[in-house]
């Protein structure tokens, strides 16, 4: 796996001179995982961070009834786990496989001290931090003020524009998955998905959505 082709291209050391990818790439750890597997769990010691490299990540929470709730779903590219590393914390949530992946992980105390030595990388992360802080503030919004229907508007929304502002989109995550993330259950989400489909907003066939009606979408 050309890892550190991986760094380069990722958004939180895209731009950086090659000499500091190659650094940061010389302490890359490859890790596998099944799908299922779980790469670390909510209270752990955050000893370091991870970036996909292959294959897709949730990030969940457990209530106490034992319901998952997932928070996001990450991709190639994509880091995660990197927040608790500069506090000291450990990780506030869990992580787990969705499918075979390789994450590259980079250990704290040798990352911090990358840091020390070459401040453009942590001014990097703090415009990849701002911007999913943002994502975040959003998706409580969402959660909070906005009643499910609503909810999934914006998500297929958010897809196609992630997809390239195509008019039918490709859900990247079972519709059990989809609940979950969007703080319902799955018979909640089939009956918002036939109303939607009635009222000629979409048409679904299996993961593929096609987007009949934006405008109405974005005012449901």
């Amino acid at each position: 796996m050309q890892i550190r082709t991986i760094i380069a291209a990722s958004s939180l050391f895209e731009g950086l001179p090659s000499l500091e990818i190659d650094d940061i790439a010389a302490i890359a750890i490859e890790k596998s995982y099944q799908r299922g597997e779980s790469i670390f769990f909510e209270g752990d010691a955050a000893a370091g961070f991870y970036m996909v490299a292959v294959g897709r990540v949730k990030i969940f929470k457990m209530s106490p009834g034992g319901k998952e709730h997932i928070l996001h779903i990450f991709g190639a590219g994509e880091p995660f786990g990197e927040v608790p590393v500069f506090h000291g914390r450990p990780f506030p949530a869990s992580a787990e496989a969705m499918e075979k992946s390789v994450t590259m992980y980079f250990p704290r105390d040798r990352f911090i001290r990358l840091v020390e030595k070459t401040p453009s990388i942590a001014l990097n992360m703090l415009g990849v931090l701002s911007l999913r802080l943002r994502r975040f503030a959003a998706q409580i919004e969402n959660l909070s003020l906005k009643e499910v229907p609503a909810r999934l508007a914006d998500y297929l929304l958010y897809l196609s524009a992630e997809q390239g502002d195509v008019a039918t989109v490709e859900l990247p995550i079972t519709k059990g998955q989809l609940a979950s993330l969007l703080g319902t259950i799955p018979e909640t989400l089939s009956r918002i998905f036939a109303r939607m489909s009635d009222d000629r907003l979409i048409a679904v066939n299996g993961r593929r959505i096609t987007l009949l009606d934006r405008e109405g979408l974005g005012d449901y």
